[in-house]
């Protein structure tokens, strides 16, 4: 048994993400106000009174890409803030991408790049069907790893992390990092089942519990990014005595 094939067909569709974020005098600023007044005694010590200058802020995660025209999905938070976006396949072409949407409440981001030819893509499965205890693969960008691969089970299906009414995560514990953020999760057949997101860990590093945004939220949501830029949503209230 091996997943080699599977990860064959699938990896070059996912893609590594850089995010540049230029940070003003006045976010730094805000940062050192919310150091312990030690640190920050240090600091402005050792700054001498100097002005601050505004500096570039790199983030790193994972994507994938869903149609051969260069549309990627990815977490909000990957890229949140960014004024530069690029996106690094495995055959080592990059591509400066444009933001096409984002919606923070299911932390899911839109992107597309521009390519002189068809992209490779991967495709949405259907979690509804997952069970605890099928084997899944996650496919990402750890530290930097651009492609790394990791293998383990579905741990939990529903699980609510307190997060927001929008996401009921899948609970895994194929080993996730640091840059796995907005990578896919594999089922068997090599559809995705879900999307990387977040892990809890006390040290950092991953300890066996991952958690993954469900592919059918994903879906919903990206179909929206795609067409209006953004997500609209319903809701239920009270007007005076009755109900809507």
């Amino acid at each position: 048994f091996s997943f080699a094939d599977l990860v064959e067909r699938v990896s070059p569709a996912v893609v590594t993400i850089t995010a540049i974020e230029q940070e003003s005098a006045q976010d730094q600023m805000s940062q050192l106000d919310d150091l312990p007044a030690p640190f920050r005694d240090f600091f402005n010590q050792y700054n001498q009174g100097r002005p601050l200058q505004p500096r570039k802020a790199v983030s790193m995660g994972s994507g994938f890409i869903i149609e051969r025209g260069g549309i990627i999905v990815t977490n909000n938070h990957v890229i949140d803030g960014a004024k530069k976006i690029t996106v690094k396949l495995q055959d080592g072409r990059s591509f400066d991408a444009k933001l096409i949407g984002t919606d923070a409440a299911t932390d899911v981001a839109v992107l597309r790049i521009k390519a002189d030819k068809p992209l490779p893509t991967v495709e949405f499965g259907d979690d509804r069907g997952l069970r605890v205890g099928d084997w899944v693969v996650a496919v990402g960008n750890p530290f930097g790893l651009s492609n790394s691969v990791t293998a383990g089970i579905v741990s939990s299906i529903g699980r609510d992390i307190g997060n927001g009414p929008y996401t009921d995560f899948i609970q895994i514990d194929a080993p996730i990092n640091r840059g796995n953020s907005g990578g896919p999760t594999f089922d068997l057949r090599g559809q995705v089942i879900g999307m990387n997101s977040m892990i809890f860990s006390p040290s950092g590093g991953s300890v066996g519990i991952g958690f993954a945004i469900p592919a059918s939220t994903i879906h919903d949501v990206v179909a929206q990014l795609k067409d209006h830029g953004k997500v609209t949503r319903g809701w239920l209230g009270e007007i005076g005595r009755a109900h809507v």
